[in-house]
């Protein structure tokens, strides 16, 4: 099995996650099927197989949830090397291309959410950023293209 890398952050997320799941979703799928089920005649009732399917999803989800709970590894951010990007750190850059600068936090995927800066070192901007110091400058194959960067700092 592959192991999840995470922040201590993330792990409490994904926990969260499990526990709502489980405690919220779960019930609330099974009450659907009960009143789909007092319905009548499953073989045609849309409802029924709706809720099923939904129970399916829902159960898949928490199985994966709690296989990465158990595979987590929680990186210690005093182990990891100072003013070099990698796991946890933000990095702040300037696009060389249209001058702007952006601000990213390398996290795992699990807690990776580009709205709000977060970036998984899996991605192609992550992985083009990961052991990169101020001052260094870097070019990165995207989707869209090639962005070039300049490192600013790293926190």
């Amino acid at each position: 099995m592959a192991r999840v890398v995470v922040t201590r952050e993330g792990l409490e997320k994904l926990k969260r996650e499990l526990h709502r799941l489980e405690s919220e979703e779960r019930p609330a799928i099974s009450a659907a099927i009960a009143h789909a089920r007092s319905l009548g005649d499953l073989s045609e009732n849309a409802e029924y197989h709706a809720a099923k399917e939904q129970q399916g999803r829902i159960e898949a989800k928490i199985r994966q949830l709690q296989e990465d709970i158990t595979q987590a590894d929680v990186i210690d951010q005093s182990q990891v090397a100072r003013g070099v990007a990698a796991f946890g750190r933000t990095v702040k850059v300037r696009d060389l291309g249209e001058g702007g600068e952006e601000t990213y936090i390398l996290v795992g995927p699990h807690e990776a959410d580009f709205d709000s800066g977060k970036i998984s070192v899996e991605s192609p901007i992550g992985k083009g950023l990961l052991g990169k110091k101020p001052g260094d400058k870097v070019e990165i194959a995207v989707p869209a293209g090639t962005i070039k960067y300049k490192v600013i700092s790293i926190e």
